[in-house]
């Protein structure tokens, strides 16, 4: 899962980073207004932390930005402002939670993946499709009530596609999810077609029905027949 820290406090976005990569986020950063509105302008994130107060410009005006793409990221407002209307005005606009400086780690941790789990499970904490289970919170994966062990990569892939099944995803579009950034540094995305391979036989040796399509020349694709 990716995320996007748009904070201007150093040392508290690299201890969110530092806690959250432990739970096998990514997380990427900006640290002024001008920085974060470039960046969900270029990238597509499961969650964005937003501070309203940045040294360049209002957050709001970054909530503003999404509704007005129409991007579905997810997003709660971290801020040292408690003052009510600024909650409302933030919900108003599309964020989906709120969190008033300081808080708890864990906290926020549970409020990413409430928020993630609703935007793309359904609410909830097991993802069936026939044979196969998968546990959010506990990260195992079973075929046939027979459980496999996935990688970190792998488990991410697995619930990125399971997340936008029936849908083309690019070669590139994972490699940026995978790595962030560091996807444009990249000479080409071998290490992608490496991950979902491995994905793939792990899945398909374990029984599972062959759900992970290639689309060759373009990417690949979950497929459910509804």
């Amino acid at each position: 899962m990716k995320l996007l820290i748009i904070e201007d406090e150093t040392e508290l976005a690299k201890s969110i980073s530092e806690y959250l990569s432990e739970e096998n986020y990514l997380c990427e950063f900006a640290s002024t207004f001008r920085e974060g509105m470039r960046k969900i302008e270029a990238f597509q994130y499961d969650c964005i932390l937003l501070d309203i107060t940045l040294p360049d410009g209002n957050g709001l005006a970054i909530l503003e930005e999404l509704k007005r793409q129409n991007k579905e990221d997810g997003v709660i407002i971290i801020s040292a402002k408690n003052a009510l209307d600024d909650k409302i005005k933030g919900l108003q606009l599309g964020a989906d939670d709120y969190l008033t400086k300081p808080f708890h780690l864990s906290e926020l941790m549970a409020r990413i993946y409430s928020i993630i789990r609703r935007k793309q499970f359904s609410n909830s904490n097991i993802v069936k499709q026939n044979e196969l289970q998968i546990d959010l919170l506990a990260k195992t994966v079973s075929v046939n009530d027979q459980t496999i062990i996935l990688t970190k990569k792998e488990f991410d892939l697995l619930i990125y596609f399971i997340g936008n099944k029936n849908r083309v995803i690019s070669k590139s579009t994972l490699a940026e999810h995978l790595s962030g950034d560091f996807a444009d540094m990249l000479d080409n995305h071998d290490f992608v077609y490496a991950h979902v391979k491995n994905l793939k036989k792990k899945l398909y040796d374990a029984g599972c029905d062959h759900y992970l399509k290639t689309v060759y020349g373009t990417g690949y694709k979950w497929e459910v027949i509804k």
